[in-house]
């Protein structure tokens, strides 16, 4: 499940900045986009070396923010305990999350040959701002794996604030324990553990 996500994440995060564009891409657009660069990324560097995955963690990193809203997505992941912290511990909740959610998915980047992915149309009523993108993963000789994008429209684009792997959002696998974590030791216990998680080796944080 976790490489699913990975592959689904790391396609997301990929696709080039498209504030060159007069209008704004349909999101069902951006996916199929998004999709063929990071495909043909994997199929140009299969190597499996520290540095590919510092490659790869570069050029994911460099194109995050223009398709992830991450501070709904940290919102939605921290859940009520959200309200009651300050806006310096937002902040740092979000840049700690953003970093997990990288690392983690980054590492199994280049696990995945010769998979495709199709993308179904999406109707966008009028005045609509929130949309979802449903796409199948499919892989030689196994079972075709849905997905489902949950996107909102931004002033710079469509951005992404969920993903759900067969029905599994990936927001909501981080909500119980980041709760738990905050009952036990407070908005601060969280973010310090999230930070001592990011600089633990990458292959530590990716069998968490």
């Amino acid at each position: 499940m976790k490489k699913i996500i990975t592959l689904l994440f790391s396609i997301l995060l990929t696709g080039n900045v498209f504030v060159v564009r007069a209008e704004i891409m349909a999101p069902d657009e951006l996916i199929k986009v998004t999709v063929h660069d990071v495909l043909e990324l994997i199929n140009k560097d299969k190597r499996s070396n520290d540095a590919s995955n510092k490659k790869i963690l570069e050029f994911i990193d460099a194109r995050i923010l223009p398709h992830f809203d991450f501070e709904r997505m940290t919102k939605l992941a921290v859940g009520r305990p959200w309200r009651t912290a300050t806006p310096e511990q937002k902040v740092r909740l979000i840049a700690e999350f953003r970093t997990l959610l990288v690392r983690t998915y980054s590492k199994a980047f280049m696990a995945y040959n010769n998979v495709s992915v199709d993308t179904k149309p999406v109707e966008i009523p009028n005045g609509a701002t929130e949309v979802t993108v449903k796409t199948v993963i499919l892989r030689p000789g196994a079972p075709a794996i849905p997905v489902n994008y949950d996107m909102e429209k931004t002033d710079s684009g469509w951005k992404a604030f969920d993903v759900t792997v067969e029905g599994i959002s990936l927001v909501a696998t981080h909500r119980g324990s980041f709760f738990e974590k905050v009952q036990q030791d407070g908005i601060d216990g969280l973010i310090k553990s999230l930070t001592e998680l990011n600089k633990t080796p990458t292959s530590k944080a990716d069998s968490k």
